[in-house]
Parts: structure tokens; C-alpha cells; sequence
């Protein structure tokens, strides 16, 4: 493919969004490998060749994904790449306006299409090599993505549009996928879906989360286990039992909630109550009272009042929630709620997302507080300006706390040690090995 020199192609991959998307790059690295091409994630230099994995979630994410294209093109048009392939949410969203807007990149693929991606590089697709994956992530954390797609109907969501209907996995692929982690070194696997608890309706007719839990749990080396994006509506509560008998399953549950008025949570489609959500959460602490819960929320959907938003800040107030992340509504084509008058400005979603965020500071620094003095199991994830950082059980990657580790001896990245908490701040804590 390379013309200017007798150079071997050299592929690098740059991933926009979320670990969904990131497992697909490195499913599309693992098969490009395979094809006897070198790949790389996110490199500086030293390639010829750019495949953009995008993201068209919201408007932000959407932005970020047409400006790193445009840039990538600038660098083919300046001679500093041979070719630009494009692939992902946005690209399946608006191929059609992309290839006429951005037409000097060579090819757009859609989420569904890397066989016809490889064969642009003359490689098959090998169902075989489910599994083999060139991580993006650290040697010993990974994501382990479940199923495909979803069947939800949220008024807010554009991902049923990009990634069409939920299709799960079978078990044994993913043990066998587990298994190969774990034996290259993976300490911690994070499960990942649009929607964990649908998992196994399509194929077993039930849903099969908690089996399948059990089945990871028994991997010998695999130290956590840990759940993200399970939909409050309808919840399993056997996921909770499985978590509360197994040890290597994290006491950690990402559940969405969007929010909590009940006007708006029938308007976002959401299939719940806010009495609902608080029934589900009482039970969940009530098996497992330690567990972190993590929920996401949106500020300034259309029709929210001042009220609205003062009844989010009592339920985050009454439910005490470990980790809360946020985002401004953006208003979706396609989506039910397209046809909505998106009436609250964008610096007033902003503000009102601040104001809650501001809430959730004060639970957050009170919860690290009583942390202090108490010891906690904590993976090492790397060595940055002369310390250590790691998580506790309680932490995901990049979205929670860290712990800022000291010790007097030189730790192994990816390595368990025991932490005894000594400072606690809003959003981190700091300890020393014990």
C-alpha cells in the first residue's frame, strides 16, 4: 500500500469515546496484526497509515471526532500520511454528509463493517481470533466487552442508531477471552455493555449475568472483576448475590439513573420511578453494605425547571451516591426526543450540571474522610512525577478516585498491595503501603 518507500506499512489507530469503542480498536489491531501489518495506539509518529475510530454520542464527543479527522487529513494533505480511514459511531451516523464533507479520507466504515475495513488492507477477518486483542490499556487492567448494541428505548440516546439491537455474547466466548487476558498478564477485567443486565436474553432467553459472573469469577489469577452500566429498570438482583459470595467480583455497580424527577424520567423514557430507583438501591446496600455505586446524570433536558434540578440535588442528598459523573443534554436527531423543544441554553445546562456537581463534592470528601486510617487493597496502575498511583476495589479507570501511594520500596505496576489511607480529598485519597 506504502508508494513514497519500500518502508512497511505501519498502522495507527486513534480511538474517540468510550471503552466500547476502545475494545473495537483493539479487536480491529488484533486482526490487523494477524495480517502481518504493525499497529499501534494513538502514536505520535513514525506511521503512515491512520484509521480514526470516532464517537458520535454527543454533540462534544461528535466535534472532537471531526476536528481529529480534519487533522489527520492535514497531515495526508502536508505528505505525512498515506492514507486516512475513518470508522466508528460517527461514521455509521453520517457517512453519507462525512464523505461529502471530509472527501479526501480514503474510506468510512460503520460500527458493523470490519471485514470490509480489513479487506481495504487485504486482510480477511478471522473469527478465529476473537479474543486476540492488541491492548490499548495497561498490561494488567482490560475491558471485556459483553454484548453488542441495545434495545432500549431512552429518548435522549442515539446508540440504538449506531449500534442497532442488543446482541450478547456467549458465555464460553468470553470465559475463553478472560482466560487469555489473564494469562498475558490482566489482573482486573471490566465488563462492559450499553446495558449489562439484558445480557443473555437474546441467546438464553434469560437474562444470564449472574451465571456469567460466576463463570469469570472462577478464572484462576483473576484478581476483580468489576460492572459497568447495568440499567436500574427491571434490575437482577442475583447480580448483587453473585457479588456478595465471590470475592474477586468488585463491590462496585456503574447504574446510569439519567435523573430523578419522575416527570422527567417518563419524558427520557426510562421505564422507572424515582420510588423505583430508590427501592433497587435500599436492597443493593442492604445486601452488600459497603458497595460504591456510581450513577450518571443529565442536566438540562428539555422541559427541566429549577424544580427538576432541586429535586436531583435532594436525591443525591437522600441516596448518598460514592461517584457521580455528568453531562449536558444534547439534543439528537433521530432520537424520540429530537421532537422536544431543546429550550434551556447550553450555559445554563452547565451551570445546573456545577451546582449538582457541587452537591456531590461535599458527599464525595466525606465518604474519602472516612476512609482515613483504614486499610484497603489497592492495584498499583503506574509511577507518575515520583509517586505511585493506584485504586482501591471502590475505583474505575480514569472516571474515579485515585490513591496516591507512598512507599519506601519500589512497587510492581499491576501489582496488590495493602494501603493504609493517611489524607483524604475530595476526589482522592493517600496512603501509605502497609
Amino acid at each position: 500500500m506504502k508508494t513514497k518507500s519500500l518502508q512497511k506499512d505501519k498502522v495507527n489507530i486513534i480511538t474517540l469515546g468510550c471503552s466500547k469503542n476502545l475494545v473495537d480498536s483493539e479487536v480491529l489491531g488484533g486482526q490487523l496484526t494477524a495480517g502481518a501489518y504493525d499497529v499501534v495506539h494513538e502514536n505520535k509518529r513514525d506511521h503512515n497509515i491512520v484509521i480514526v475510530n470516532t464517537c458520535g454520542f454527543i454533540d462534544k464527543a461528535k466535534e472532537e471526532s471531526v476536528n481529529t479527522i480534519l487533522q489527520q487529513v492535514e497531515l495526508k494533505r502536508r505528505g505525512k500520511l498515506d492514507k486516512v480511514y475513518v470508522t466508528g459511531c460517527l461514521s455509521e451516523r453520517y457517512k453519507n454528509s462525512l464523505e461529502v464533507e471530509i472527501p479526501d479520507v480514503d474510506a468510512y466504515f460503520g460500527t458493523m463493517e470490519l471485514p470490509f475495513l480489513l479487506k481495504k488492507f487485504n486482510v480477511n477477518y478471522k473469527a478465529e481470533l476473537i479474543g486476540e486483542r492488541i491492548l490499548s490499556t495497561p498490561n494488567h487492567y482490560a475491558y471485556l466487552k459483553i454484548s453488542e448494541g441495545c434495545n432500549r428505548t431512552c429518548s435522549f440516546c442515539a446508540i440504538p442508531l449506531m449500534r442497532g439491537k442488543h446482541v450478547s455474547r456467549p458465555i464460553e466466548s468470553l470465559v475463553d477471552e478472560a482466560k487469555k487476558l489473564v494469562q498475558r498478564g490482566v489482573k482486573e477485567i471490566m465488563l462492559i455493555a450499553q446495558e449489562l443486565t439484558y445480557y443473555g436474553l437474546d441467546i438464553y432467553k434469560k437474562r444470564e449475568l449472574p451465571k456469567l459472573l460466576h463463570a469469570l469469577a472462577d478464572i484462576s489469577g483473576l484478581g476483580w472483576i468489576r460492572l459497568h452500566y447495568a440499567y436500574p429498570s427491571k434490575f437482577p438482583v442475583e447480580i448483587i448475590d453473585a457479588m456478595s459470595v465471590r470475592e474477586n467480583i468488585c463491590n462496585y455497580l456503574d447504574m446510569p439513573l439519567q435523573h430523578a424527577s419522575n416527570r422527567l424520567l417518563k419524558a427520557m423514557k426510562r421505564q422507572i420511578t424515582r420510588e423505583e430507583m430508590e427501592d433497587i438501591i435500599g436492597e443493593i446496600k442492604n445486601k452488600i453494605p459497603g458497595i460504591c455505586l456510581r450513577t450518571t446524570l443529565i442536566s438540562g433536558f428539555p422541559g427541566e425547571t429549577e424544580d427538576d434540578v432541586e429535586e436531583l440535588k435532594s436525591f443525591l442528598t437522600k441516596m448518598q451516591f460514592d461517584r457521580v459523573g455528568i453531562f449536558s443534554y444534547s439534543h439528537e436527531e433521530g432520537t424520540s426526543a429530537y421532537h422536544l423543544s431543546d429550550n434551556i441554553p447550553e450555559d445554563e445546562k452547565q451551570r445546573r450540571a456545577e451546582e449538582i456537581m457541587e452537591i456531590q463534592q461535599e458527599i464525595s470528601y466525606r465518604k474519602n474522610v472516612e476512609k482515613v486510617n483504614k486499610v484497603y487493597k489497592v492495584i498499583v496502575d503506574k509511577r507518575e512525577a515520583g509517586k505511585y498511583l493506584g485504586r482501591t476495589e471502590f475505583d474505575s479507570v480514569e472516571v474515579d478516585n485515585e490513591v496516591i501511594i507512598k512507599s519506601n520500596k519500589k512497587l510492581i505496576i499491576g501489582d496488590f498491595v495493602n494501603v493504609k489511607i493517611t489524607n483524604a480529598y475530595d476526589y482522592d485519597l493517600e496512603g501509605e503501603v502497609v
